[in-house]
C-alpha cells in the first residue's frame, strides 16, 4: 500500500489505473505481483531499479489520445468543449 500512495511513481499510477476497473483488494495484489516481477529482474540482470515516473501511461499512449478520451467524455455528459492551449509561462 506504501507504493501506492507515493506521489509520481510508476507503481501508483499503475494502482490507480488498477483500482477504477478491478477494485482495491485486486489491484494491490496486481501492484505487489508488479513489485515481484521488478525485484525478479533487477536480481537476475543485476541492475538497479529504474523508476518509469507517474505520467509513463499517458506518455505510453499519447497526450492527443488521452485529450480526444476525455473531451468525449465530457461530450456524452452534456458538455460543449473547446480547448485552448496555456501559453508557457
Amino acid at each position: 500500500m506504501a507504493d501506492a500512495r507515493t506521489k509520481n511513481t510508476y507503481l501508483a499510477a499503475r494502482y490507480r489505473r488498477l483500482v477504477a476497473r478491478r477494485g482495491k483488494r485486486r489491484a494491490v495484489v496486481a501492484l505487489e505481483h508488479s513489485i515481484l516481477i521488478a525485484i525478479w529482474h533487477m536480481l537476475t540482470h543485476d541492475v538497479p531499479h529504474a523508476d518509469l515516473g507517474g505520467d509513463y501511461f499517458l506518455e505510453r499512449t499519447g497526450k492527443t489520445r488521452a485529450t480526444r478520451r476525455l473531451v468525449s467524455q465530457l461530450n456524452q455528459l452534456g458538455y460543449q468543449v473547446s480547448l485552448q492551449p496555456v501559453e508557457a509561462a
